[in-house]
C-alpha cells in the first residue's frame, strides 16, 4: 500500500538519489511547508494531478500527464507561494522553502510531545 501511494515508479533505496527525500531537512527548522489548495465551499482538497508525497514525475512542476485543471490548480498555488517569499521545489508541487529563511544551515532534532 505504502510503496503503490507514495514511490509506484522507483524503489525506495532511489530516494534519496532521485531527489525526493533529503539528508537533511527544511521541514525541521520550519521553513518548508508542503501544502495544497483546499475549498472552502465543498471541504474538498483541490486536484492537483497526484497526492502529495507521491515520488514520481507525475509530482513534477510542468510534468506530462498532468490535466488543464489540475494544472491550473498547481499553478495557482506556486503563484500564491512565490509572491508570499517562498521558492517551489521542482520535483515536488507541494514542497515549498522560505526564500529567506532566516537560518538556512541549521538542522534542529528535538523529540515533540
Amino acid at each position: 500500500m505504502t510503496k503503490q501511494r507514495h514511490y509506484p515508479n522507483i524503489e525506495r533505496s532511489d530516494m534519496f538519489a532521485l531527489g525526493y527525500v533529503a539528508m537533511k531537512s527544511g521541514h525541521s527548522r520550519g521553513s518548508t511547508v508542503d501544502l495544497t489548495l483546499y475549498s472552502l465551499a465543498t471541504s474538498d482538497l483541490a486536484a492537483m494531478g497526484g497526492g502529495h508525497d507521491l515520488m514520481d514525475q507525475r509530482s513534477h512542476h510542468g510534468a506530462a500527464g498532468v490535466g488543464d485543471l489540475e494544472a491550473r490548480n498547481r499553478d495557482a498555488l506556486r503563484s500564491v507561494m512565490e509572491r508570499s517569499g517562498f521558492v517551489s521545489y521542482p520535483a515536488e508541487w507541494w514542497h515549498y522553502t522560505l526564500r529567506n529563511e532566516p537560518h538556512p544551515h541549521t538542522y534542529y532534532d528535538f523529540p515533540i510531545d
